[in-house]
């Protein structure tokens, strides 16, 4: 069966949509606006699901709650969201039938006009979102109509259908998106990292940097890649791309022949100018990116890349990055009390994000813990101990990371609280205040996922930050 595409080409056609999240009921909405047939299918059953039910048929779209697992008779097209598994049943008997398993990305790309906004993507294993909002800043700095989407912000079929049209498009991509837009083909993309996740979803690490890999192909301009991770490099080479599409890369050093980095406090473009060989091209100083820790650095790096192979000038480079401000929960500065910084980072949810946080701050009084995973931690206390003057930790998992540091950072004073309630935060804030000292910074970058304990990292982040605000109404916020 060939694919159906093209805004005509879903008119009459039958499309089963799985899932109803936000990029569910986008997709489901859309496709019955241009015509097609188009049947929900979700597992659950909930207030939540009903809700949205209801609201669907309105607009002419049938749900089926309480049953993820069967395809709908005369099911044409297949339309997943992000979060459903390769092996879910769903799509085993859509196989069986022939029938196509695209996600919802896919079909953004499927729907584009024939002057469509060129997309600018960003993939990786942390730092995206940050990464993809600097650059949409950097974009709207340039006076370009822009909009950061995707796995972020508005879901990308509506911004593909927006009235008037945007210029150009940031989109952020996760592994899963990628995994199911075999079609996607990006102006310019970018991988920022790669590390071990989500495996149990792609089944290896091989599986998962082949889809983040993905964003790379068909690249116009330039394959944006991260010059201190091999890997994404090597994703590079393996990309098959528009003849002329260069490797730009990026680097929290001196910029070499085709890259960007940092001169003495300067963000510096050796890739967009006419002499690469022999000059380079002041875009922004370290202290207009917010905050100016190493990682976001590299983010804002990223996102000035891609911009630049856009064609953005250096003064909106600068400008975007001024604009920008950081979504909360991603190193985010709480309160000083009694000379002792509070930083909250909640959503550093694996090893990967935590040791870029860690990276950023001397001495440090560390709160980790939650669900890990299946992930491992003897890297990352070994890469920080030298940093840690102490530890609480707390949730779930929380004796895996105390054997790490029973391994390599005998010496370090830890607090184990034996507790998975909310109110443990609280706990290991008064813990972490007891431990540090003036010029510390109590750090809560858990390093694992938060829901053992709360709804989601945002909840974490929040109840973290009403205990320092607590403290500080004791003691004098500085």
């Amino acid at each position: 069966m060939s694919a159906i595409t093209g805004r005509s080409g879903f008119d009459g056609r039958r499309i089963t949509v799985a899932g109803l999240g936000v990029s569910g009921v986008s997709a489901a909405r859309a496709l019955a606006g241009l015509g097609a047939e188009v049947t929900v299918v979700d597992g659950g059953e909930g207030e939540r699901q009903r809700a949205t039910a209801a609201e669907l048929a309105a607009a002419g779209v049938e749900t089926r709650l309480g049953d993820g697992a069967t395809l709908p008779k005369g099911t044409e097209l297949v339309v997943t969201s992000p979060g459903w598994r390769p092996d879910s049943p769903l799509f085993a008997a859509a196989a069986a039938a022939g029938v196509e398993v695209v996600g919802d990305v896919e079909i953004a790309w499927r729907l584009r006009g024939e002057r469509a906004a060129p997309w600018l993507a960003v993939t990786g294993t942390n730092g995206k979102t940050t990464t993809v909002r600097m650059l949409a800043a950097i974009l709207k700095a340039a006076g370009l109509r822009a909009a950061a989407v995707g796995n972020i912000g508005d879901p990308i079929i509506d911004a593909v259908l927006a009235d008037p049209p945007y210029d150009v498009l940031a989109v952020e991509l996760s592994s899963y998106q990628l995994h199911w837009a075999p079609s996607a083909r990006p102006h310019s993309g970018a991988v920022l990292n790669l590390a071990p996740d989500h495996l149990d979803w792609h089944g290896s690490m091989a599986a998962y940097a082949a889809d983040k890999g993905r964003v790379y192909e068909g690249n116009e301009v330039a394959c944006v890649y991260n010059a201190a991770d091999p890997a994404t490099e090597a994703l590079v080479r393996e990309a098959d791309v528009v003849e002329g599409c260069r490797a730009v890369g990026f680097t929290l050093g001196t910029p070499g022949l085709s890259q960007l980095g940092v001169v003495d406090g300067i963000l510096a473009d050796r890739a967009f100018v006419p002499d690469r060989r022999e000059r380079a091209q002041e875009l922004a100083e370290v202290t207009d990116v917010d905050p100016p820790a190493p990682h976001n650095i590299a983010n804002a790096l990223a996102a000035a890349a891609l911009a630049r192979a856009y064609g953005v000038e250096p003064r909106a480079v600068r400008d975007g990055l001024r604009a920008f401000r950081p979504d909360p929960h991603r190193v985010q500065r709480v309160a000083e009390v009694g000379g002792v910084l509070y930083v909250d980072d909640s959503k550093a949810t694996n090893p990967h994000a935590t040791a870029a946080s860690l990276a950023a701050y001397e001495p440090i009084v560390w709160i980790a813990g939650g669900l890990a995973k299946g992930a491992t931690f003897d890297e990352l206390v070994a890469g920080a101990a030298g940093r840690l003057r102490g530890v609480v930790l707390i949730g779930a998992d929380r004796g895996l990371i105390a054997e790490a540091l029973a391994r390599h950072a005998p010496d370090v004073p830890v607090v184990d609280l034996d507790r998975t309630d909310t109110g443990a935060m609280a706990a290991a804030v008064h813990e972490a205040t007891r431990l540090a000292r003036p010029g510390d910074t109590v750090l809560m970058a858990p390093a694992c996922a938060s829901m053992d304990m709360f709804t989601n990292y945002n909840e974490r982040g929040d109840v973290f930050a009403a205990a320092v605000h607590a403290l500080a109404a004791g003691q004098g916020e500085q």
